[in-house]
């Protein structure tokens, strides 16, 4: 028997609380993801750029620091300088927006570390693991000269970015500074 011209009802909303829940906690998850992120502002303040003094250990010491402080900045930077070399390669351009979903779950959007097989994975191996795994398939697409091009572009936008920006006035927690203290990174989960 059939109602014609009856509006069907459900019993289900469209938007059950497990849904709203769910995106409450993606907002405060991308809220969280992206607090790790440095102000732009302060990555790019004029008054903070000047060649390192002191020569090649003072350099190192330089840019170690700044990489430990920005990496998330940096992270963003190297993905959108690879995300508009693949603009005239549409089906890399589809892959490196799947990646990006899978870099929104597993590095940006986590809000507690990243658990396999019983185990934890450090942020550093996620972030190497992701990055791998990006430029991997997306060579598989065809786009070779593109991505290496990227690449090679974004790391000298890092390097320089980090050897030229003092570290000053820069203040890291706790964490971040023993680890820089002992010579070694600080990746706290986002």
């Amino acid at each position: 028997m059939t109602n014609y011209g009856a509006i069907p009802t459900s019993s289900h909303p469209a938007l059950t609380s497990a849904n709203l829940e769910y995106i409450s906690r993606a907002k405060q998850r991308l809220k969280s993801g992206f607090a790790a992120r440095r102000p732009w502002k302060l990555m790019f303040d004029l008054h903070s750029f000047g060649l390192p003094h002191g020569g090649f250990f003072a350099t190192i010491s330089r840019m170690k620091t700044n990489l430990a402080y920005f990496r998330m900045n940096y992270a963003i930077i190297v993905l959108i300088i690879l995300f508009l070399s693949l603009l005239y390669h549409p089906t890399s351009l589809i892959v490196f927006v799947a990646l990006m979903a899978i870099w929104l779950f597993l590095y940006f959007l986590r809000d507690e570390p990243l658990s396999v097989i019983g185990r934890q994975v450090d942020d550093r191996t996620v972030l190497i693991c992701l990055s791998v795994l990006t430029v991997v398939l997306l060579l598989l697409t065809h786009a070779t000269m593109n991505i290496v091009g990227a690449l090679v572009i974004g790391a000298v936008v890092i390097v320089v970015h980090s050897v030229v920006r003092r570290t000053e006035d820069l203040f890291m927690d706790e964490e971040e500074a023993r680890g820089e203290a002992s010579g070694l990174t600080s990746y706290p989960s986002s």
